[in-house]
């Protein structure tokens, strides 16, 4: 069975922009710490992550949603194998269905949701006794998913934030 990290960022961030270049590195040091990638597939931060993953030999898994997203052309040309799912949470759910790990860039409302549900399985996962798989966060995160309200200190421990590819790296690579 492959190993995978699922990573979720933003569809919006132009090739050439820092946010891009960044994905680009983190998709990179998914490869290099063993791992595949799978990600929603499309432009953007997707396809930085899949892009830099592919070139350092990962192979590449896109779960898309065309009935969802029909303006979209279909997966990023660094995607090896597209899974398209028929609803949006069908596509979450086969996403978290994919990951040893799951890795969340900086994003807009689609990326905290996944993060969210992430965040949620692992959470049911302690609950039930079961090992819960590493959610890698970007620093970026940390405020919006701070302890408050009925969040605790026991559930943010679920989310390790990250600063940097380097820093992504060292955990994977940590990881059996």
């Amino acid at each position: 069975m492959r190993r995978i990290v699922v990573v979720f960022g933003s569809s919006r961030i132009a090739p050439g922009s820092p946010a891009w270049g960044e994905a680009y590195r983190f998709g990179r040091a998914v490869a290099e710490a063993g791992f595949d990638l799978a990600s929603g597939g499309y432009g953007g931060a997707m396809e930085a992550a899949s892009r830099g993953a592919k070139e350092a030999g990962a192979l590449v898994v896109g779960v898309t949603a065309p009935a969802v997203f029909p303006q979209r052309a279909g997966a990023n040309p660094f995607v090896d194998l597209e899974f398209p799912a028929p609803t949006l949470l069908s596509r979450i759910e086969r996403m978290l269905d994919l990951g040893r790990a799951y890795v969340a860039l900086p994003g807009g409302v689609g990326t905290f949701t996944e993060i969210a549900a992430a965040w949620n399985r692992a959470f049911v996962d302690r609950l039930a006794g079961r090992a819960a798989p590493p959610i890698f966060v970007h620093e970026s995160w940390r405020e919006l998913v701070r302890p408050a309200l009925e969040i605790t200190e026991d559930q943010l421990s679920l989310l390790t934030f990250v600063r940097n590819a380097e820093e992504l790296k060292a955990h994977l690579a940590a990881l059996e």
